[in-house]
């Protein structure tokens, strides 16, 4: 049986196999296009930390997206949560010139923070409440989120001689620190890492977690045994919108250092895509998120040095979640049993079970 740790690199060699085929179709060099994408991925120290910058909010959102599943709570909304969070940390920023610079870092982070909780806690309190779906609640939240971008940059917060729809510029002291200026490998990144760590221990090593996990497989049971379902589906969503709120509060307190209609490009639902492939394991967010920032960086280098167009790079990441869910079904196991001539159960656990299980 494949593992849950090779199973997406199976899936990305299988992925790239197919996508080789039709490259060559095409009359391409498929060794020279994946050449040009990994060197614009990891080709130079400047590609490495670009790579690394795109992946950070992805692990913010990744984790936000993972942790709901794992509660069967569909959450859809990350990339309204994560503007929200942006809008708030941008609201504050400009304003924080005379505090100190922890002082000024911590506050903005929070002002995200909390921002991306209330906008998750509204799904959750609708879908606890009121039994509104989720799915439907979040994905209408990310359209309120965009328009109150849209709005905030045009209106309230324009920058003073109101000539371009962007903010103003945060506070040098709210501005989180470099690792190795003028590179833009900064501490948001650490954070990132470190949440994804606090992530797993919470989910696999608590009873939160526990009653969390029971929630997703099986609501009736987890109800039975004292798990009040309501209040862990406003907490849970909460937290997730915390989590995705503070990825917008780093990228404006790390990168942006304002606000500006269009600040995520599709963060939130390219996390869906990589909390599949990590199968919702928090740690495996990480190496995930970095995966996918390597394929949207290495994209532009493909399209410059052979001409393909970087949409190829989304065609790669569904084929890569299509292949992965391929592996989970009975179709997969039965054939892998018809291959091996193996009388044993070769099912695969569901991407919800603990790495213990």
């Amino acid at each position: 049986m494949l593992s849950s740790i090779a199973r997406p690199f199976a899936a990305l060699a299988l992925a790239g196999a197919l996508i080789a085929v039709v490259i060559a179709a095409l009359g391409a060099n498929p060794f020279g296009v994946f050449a040009a994408l990994a060197e614009g991925a990891f080709g130079s120290w400047y590609a490495c930390v670009d790579t690394i910058v795109k992946s950070t909010p992805l692990i913010f959102t990744g984790l936000a997206v993972s942790l709901a599943f794992s509660g069967a709570l569909w959450n859809i909304g990350a990339d309204g949560q994560l503007t929200i969070g942006a809008i708030a940390a941008g609201a504050v920023g400009p304003h924080l010139g005379n505090f100190p610079h922890a002082i000024a870092v911590t506050i903005i982070l929070v002002a995200g923070t909390v921002g991306g909780a209330a906008w998750g806690g509204i799904a959750g309190w609708l879908r606890a409440r009121r039994d509104v779906n989720e799915v439907i609640s979040t994905i209408m939240l990310n359209f309120v989120a965009a328009q109150a971008l849209s709005w905030v940059v045009h209106g309230p917060l324009m920058e003073p001689s109101r000539a371009y729809p962007t903010s103003s510029p945060i506070a040098p002291p709210a501005q989180l620190d470099f690792y190795f200026a003028p590179s833009r490998l900064n501490l948001g990144m650490l954070l990132a890492v470190l949440l994804a760590a606090a992530c797993y221990i919470v989910l696999f090593n608590t009873s939160a977690g526990f009653e969390l996990r029971a929630m997703g497989r099986n609501r009736r049971a987890a109800t039975f045994f004292g798990v009040r379902i309501p209040a862990l589906t406003v907490w849970v969503m909460g937290l997730t919108g915390a989590m995705a709120g503070l990825g917008g509060a780093v990228q404006v307190s790390a990168i942006s250092h304002r606000l500006y209609e269009k600040l995520s490009p599709g963060w939130g639902f390219e996390a869906i895509a990589v909390a599949l492939v990590a199968r919702l394991n928090p740690l495996a967010i990480v190496p995930a998120a970095l995966l996918f920032g390597a394929l949207d960086n290495g994209s532009q280098a493909m399209q410059r040095t052979h001409g393909i167009s970087p949409e190829l790079v989304l065609v790669i990441q569904g084929l890569v979640i299509l292949i992965i869910l391929a592996f989970d079904t009975p179709a997969w196991s039965g054939l892998r049993e018809f291959f091996t001539g193996s009388g044993e159960s070769t099912a695969v656990p569901s991407i919800a079970e603990t790495p213990d299980a």
